[in-house]
């Protein structure tokens, strides 16, 4: 066999070279807390960052005159979470309010890594002769289920924080024991809360990934379909990737929104008793 025969690699095997993770370790079992995806880590703190100083600018930049386009796409976002914030939770939104800013910000600014070019920095690595160091990296944080699992969990902290905060230590033990059958079926009632809080940190982080991870794996295929030394080929891709690059700017605003509202909804929930 010769050496660029060697070189060539099928659709399956490039799929799963991308799907792979710049990671401390090979990953052989479904669950291992010893291994860190370190380009998920990377990329989240990169888009947070990248976040902060977004709205740190609009922030500077705000004036009581006439906004600038860049000022006034800044107060329709934040007019439109606080309207959500005031729909969703009733109690004080000092803190629920911005925080449901930045978890929008936050996870459309991830999402919306999913439109660099998919082979962007596997020839950027072989350039600078980096391939041998970091021969898989994935650049989307949100689709990897640690990613969107790690950030429910923190939604899952803050539902236990507000729920304890609003109700006293007492009372949410109570409403845990007691709700919604009844003190008399507490074990019931606790296996049934539990359950209910599993779910939610679960459904939320599942939902985040599973859309960026079909929009990151269709993008692949088209990537694959401008691979085909035909004119069909090269013309499908253009088309294709055009039209679904479009789409998924809705896909990518969408689950962001999704995740916020979901958000504001749990710490809502938290406020109320059953």
């Amino acid at each position: 066999m010769t050496e660029a025969a060697r070189d060539v690699i099928t659709p399956s095997e490039y799929i799963q070279h991308h799907l792979g993770h710049f990671a401390t370790s090979h990953q052989a079992k479904v669950v291992d807390f010893s291994i860190i995806n370190m380009d998920t880590i990377f990329w989240s703190v990169f888009a947070g960052v990248l976040g902060c100083l977004f709205m740190y600018l609009a922030a500077r930049k705000a004036t009581s005159s006439v906004p600038g386009r860049f000022q006034a796409f800044v107060e329709m976002v934040v007019e439109m979470v606080d309207g959500q914030a005031k729909a969703i939770v009733h109690g004080d939104r000092s803190f629920i309010a911005p925080l449901a800013l930045t978890v929008f910000i936050w996870v459309a600014l991830m999402n919306s890594l999913d439109f660099l070019p998919v082979d962007m920095f596997s020839s950027l690595f072989k350039m600078i002769g980096l391939d041998s160091v970091i021969s898989h990296h994935r650049v989307v944080p949100t689709a990897d289920l640690n990613g969107t699992l790690g950030i429910a969990l923190g939604v899952l902290a803050l539902m236990l924080y507000y729920s304890i905060k609003i109700k006293g230590a007492g009372g949410f033990v109570h409403e845990l024991l007691s709700a919604p059958f009844g003190i008399w079926l507490a074990p019931f009632n606790l296996l049934l809360n539990i359950i209910e809080f599993a779910a939610k940190t679960v459904s939320l982080g599942m939902r985040l990934f599973g859309n960026m991870y079909a929009g990151e794996l269709l993008f692949l295929l088209i990537a694959l379909l401008g691979s085909t030394a035909t004119a069909f080929g090269f013309v499908g891709h253009v088309v294709a990737g055009s039209i679904w690059a479009i789409f998924h700017i809705l896909i990518v605003l969408l689950q962001a929104f999704i995740f916020m509202m979901l958000t504001l909804v749990y710490i809502g929930q938290a406020h109320e008793a059953h």
